[in-house]
């Protein structure tokens, strides 16, 4: 986040003095594309994504287990297929290179979409174990994408 706030800064004085950097703005949305997948993945981590914690808390036992273990096979499989098809892209740039620093291969910049998806599913998987503990003890935040922090703090 450091960086990207350093980058827009130096690229506004730059462009403010008369002298823009061809090169910040593409720089600045690789950097905001690297911090959103990281942000995603800290957040699958912490189980703080948007979710239904209302409609899976009025579902029974039986039901709710279903959903929840449902929610968190499609959550994976979408991710290992994101995986696969940020793998694709990377294969499909071959030699291309960012048009403002034609140096630099933009497979560096859209590596962002494995390596993010790879660090969603690790997330998802380190915070699994907890989640089946708590539909075992019937909380409903156990529910993937169920949790916010504002909930988590009040109990």
């Amino acid at each position: 986040m450091v960086s990207l706030a350093l980058v827009v800064v130096v690229g506004v004085v730059f462009r403010k003095s008369g002298a823009s950097l061809v090169w910040y703005d593409e720089v600045a949305s690789i950097l905001l594309a690297w911090l959103t997948y990281y942000g995603a993945a800290l957040a699958a981590l912490h189980r703080a994504h948007i979710g239904v914690p209302t409609l899976v808390e009025k579902l029974s036992g039986n039901l709710r287990s279903f959903v929840v273990l449902l929610a968190e096979v499609l959550t994976l499989a979408f991710l290992v297929i994101l995986t696969w098809a940020g793998m694709q892209v990377l294969s499909v740039l071959g030699g291309t290179t960012l048009v403002s620093l034609p140096w630099v291969p933009a497979a560096i910049a859209q590596s962002v979409i494995p390596i993010g998806s790879m660090l969603f599913i690790g997330a998802q998987l380190l915070s699994l174990p907890d989640a089946i503990r708590r539909l075992i003890l019937g909380s409903s935040k156990a529910c993937p994408n169920a949790g916010s922090p504002t909930s988590e703090r009040g109990q």
